[in-house]
């Protein structure tokens, strides 16, 4: 294979190289902001958690170092979200080459939406997943059984769902995307919506906690999202002209019989 012919490959990954690199200095960003005020978010992403637990209950940290490393991870988190717009951009320009002139126009709007559906994924996880989640884990306290959350497992769990729900609330982005390029149809969504349904729920199941509420409240906001990304489809999918079906197998052998 000649070097010309490995160039656009080649060219490809050190296009991928530097996108990544920009990711990682957004982040990095993200982090020195967010580190000022480590405390402060943590005392936020914990919020839903004390609230479900009882008046004078608090978190642990069963390792020495674990307090400073759990502030380091909650800002590498809180940096992450906050370049969640640059990250986007990044991704979406560097799809941009592979679709038409008229279609590259609406990369600043995709940029934006997808940011704000990231976003909105990661608050709909705080706000309504987190409060009945927590309620209902805790509930299996009792006089003999207290819970004891430490630091580094309530930053894991809760990084976990915040992304998760971050990601899954991107479906309608991709999937009028792949309709707008032809990879998928409307029909072949609505046909193919129970299958979508039962890969929800197993996705759910993996996703989130091994609790029915929790899976749930991942589950239904997919089928929900699901139900737009065929609304998007059906307005911003690839248009297929009438005169495709001029050639079709039906038709040809429709005019072979009349022959």
């Amino acid at each position: 294979m000649s070097k010309e012919e490995k160039l656009p490959f080649t060219s490809h990954l050190d296009e991928l190289r530097k996108r990544l690199i920009r990711c990682s200095i957004a982040v990095l960003i993200g982090f020195g902001i967010s580190y000022a005020f480590k405390e402060k978010l943590f005392e936020i992403l914990t919020y839903p958690l004390m609230q479900a637990m009882d008046t004078g209950d608090t978190l642990i940290f069963t390792g020495i170092p674990e307090a400073f490393f759990t502030f380091l991870k909650v800002s590498l988190l809180s940096g992450f979200l906050l370049a969640i717009p640059v990250i986007m951009y990044e991704f979406w320009m560097f799809v941009a080459p592979g679709l038409y002139k008229n279609e590259q126009k609406f990369m600043l709007p995709i940029v934006i939406i997808s940011s704000l559906f990231f976003i909105g994924g990661a608050l709909f996880g705080y706000f309504i997943v987190f409060p009945y989640g927590f309620k209902f884990l805790l509930g299996f306290a009792s006089e003999t059984i207290r819970p004891f959350p430490s630091m580094k497992e309530y930053l894991s769990f809760s990084a976990k769902l915040l992304l998760a729900f971050g990601f899954v609330f991107e479906l309608p982005l991709v999937i009028t995307f792949l309709a707008r390029i032809g990879l998928v149809t409307v029909d072949f969504l609505k046909t193919n919506r129970k299958y979508a349904v039962l890969i929800f729920f197993v996705g759910s199941a993996i996703l989130t906690p091994p609790d029915v509420v929790t899976q749930i409240l991942m589950s239904v906001p997919l089928m929900i999202l699901y139900e737009i990304s065929i609304v998007g489809a059906r307005i911003f999918g690839k248009k297929v002209p009438a005169d495709d079906t001029a050639g079709s197998p039906e038709e040809d052998s429709k005019n072979t019989a009349d022959a």
